[in-house]
């Protein structure tokens, strides 16, 4: 069996997490760390998993609040890599900034759920066309399904900032 026949034998979302999770490894050691899972990714949407567990949690036994930002950040930013991957790989991306509302203990695995992919995909679009730097607020709000149902523990602005990569001269 080579790859291409593993790969296609894989649910899409078994793929994304071994994305996110080698992505990690390789270039965010803090998301390799907390293991998250892809539940959920579309052009519109995106859901990470986050389990509670010993290196997840904090004093309290509820999720830590430094593993709750980098969840959000992953379920923000997950999309916006996707759609630069396909459609304008020559773009960046950045966090510009980051607020947060934390409502409520994460008792239990909580899901990271961004619903921004629309105004992304424009934002995708408008910095690769333009080559300069732009941004937007993407909304990221946490649940924690097993206690709280659909109601948010957390919620996050972040603002995503892309821009075009700059061509650099070759040296002779």
């Amino acid at each position: 069996m080579n790859l291409k026949m593993i790969e296609a034998l894989l649910p899409e979302k078994h793929k994304n997490t071994l994305f996110v999770r080698a992505f990690g490894f390789l270039k965010v050691p803090m998301l390799f760390f907390i293991s998250p899972s892809v539940v959920e990714l579309t052009d519109q949407k995106c859901v990470v998993r986050v389990p509670l567990n010993r290196k997840t949690r904090n004093h309290l036994k509820s999720l830590y609040f430094g593993t709750l930002c980098a969840g959000a950040d992953c379920a923000g930013g997950l999309i916006a890599m996707r759609l630069i991957q396909s459609t304008a790989p020559d773009v960046s991306l950045v966090f510009k900034d980051f607020k947060a509302a934390f409502l409520k203990r994460a008792e239990g695995d909580t899901h990271f759920t961004c619903e921004d992919g629309l105004g992304i995909q424009a934002l995708v679009r408008k910095a690769s066309a333009s080559g300069e730097r732009e941004n937007m607020t993407v909304t990221v709000v946490a649940t924690v399904p097993t206690k709280t149902g659909s109601e948010p523990v957390a919620k996050f602005d972040l603002t995503l900032s892309l821009k075009k990569k700059s061509q650099k001269p070759r040296q002779p």
